[in-house]
């Protein structure tokens, strides 16, 4: 009985440290979850067991790790010797919680990784203009014209049309490949 006792709050303690950690949830805090989950524990104890599984999670969620990744990295915790590894009931605990949490905290991940607004979508097509369309009569060739979609989480989108001519296509590109060629002087520096 007492072995389901400290399952069910060591779950509840990474289900916590989620909460905080990958779902901005501020009303969890340590001390809630030390009264609530470990309230024999010294302070000092509960600290090192909190500080230990954030940390676990941590690189968990960091590496994306699969079921196979998950059941290696914890079979070599199980194996340290001290207080940097975990014991079978933990290891267990934690596969149980990555399991189910998974696809979450990857999606709370990526979702604290954009910008915004992102692009939710591009569309472009090349028209032919034409002299009656434009009134002018020396201005009649091919224009490249693009549509971006942007938005913010929980906003309806907003559309941006843009219209180029071959002239500002070449120096779009010509910039683009600028760009392209800092960034990789920067990556590729020894």
């Amino acid at each position: 009985m007492a072995e389901v006792e400290a399952s069910k709050s060591l779950s509840g303690l990474l289900n916590g440290i989620a909460q905080k950690v990958y779902y901005n949830n501020s009303d969890i805090t340590e001390e809630l979850l030390k009264t609530e989950l470990y309230p024999d524990l010294s302070p000092e104890e509960f600290r090192a067991l909190h500080d230990r599984m954030k940390s676990l999670l941590k690189s968990i969620a960091s590496a994306d790790m699969d079921h196979a990744q998950l059941e290696a990295y914890l079979t070599a915790q199980t194996k340290r010797q001290g207080s940097g590894g975990v014991t079978a009931e933990q290891a267990a605990a934690l596969s149980r919680f990555w399991k189910s949490q998974r696809v979450r905290v990857r999606e709370s991940l990526l979702a604290q990784s954009r910008w915004e607004p992102t692009l939710r979508g591009l569309s472009w097509r090349v028209d032919l203009q034409t002299a009656a369309s434009q009134g002018d009569v020396a201005h009649s060739g091919p224009v490249a014209l693009m549509e971006l979609e942007l938005g913010r989480i929980g906003q309806e989108s907003e559309f941006l049309c843009l219209e180029f001519d071959e002239a500002k296509v070449n120096q779009m590109l010509k910039k683009m490949a600028d760009i392209q060629e800092s960034i990789d002087g920067i990556v590729h520096r020894p």
